[in-house]
């Protein structure tokens, strides 16, 4: 059964980092691409980033493009979701799924159900 489960969200100041954590089960890690989403309060969710699966490319919003960093932990059976210089527009709740990923694109693709999320929330 594929599962992702996130956690690693709380609250931040403007400017500071978060890590976020994905852990996956019931699928090989290196097979699949991994997004992380967002979705803020009365907005519509969106792809944040993405890593691929055999070939590892990385995708990033421009909203979010030399802030954050995605990598992954084949070992662990965890992608990770680093996320610096935080801004209020950042707040949302972050989901991992499996993705479509491409250097320039990504999209949910359908394979995993969405799960909890991890609340985020940049605030002073």
């Amino acid at each position: 059964q594929v599962q992702l489960v996130e956690s690693g969200g709380g609250l931040a100041q403007p400017g500071g980092s978060l890590r976020l954590s994905c852990a996956t089960s019931g699928f090989a890690l290196g097979h699949y691409a991994i997004g992380w989403f967002r979705q803020a309060p009365g907005k519509e969710r969106e792809g944040v980033s993405c890593i691929g699966g055999r070939d590892a490319v990385t995708y990033y919003s421009d909203s979010v493009n030399g802030r954050f960093t995605i990598s992954r932990d084949i070992a662990k059976n965890t992608v990770y979701l680093q996320m610096n210089s935080l801004k209020s527009e950042d707040t949302a709740v972050y989901y991992c799924a499996t993705s479509f990923c491409s250097g320039s694109f990504m999209n949910y693709d359908g394979l995993s159900a969405w799960g909890q999320g991890t609340q985020v929330t940049v605030s002073a």
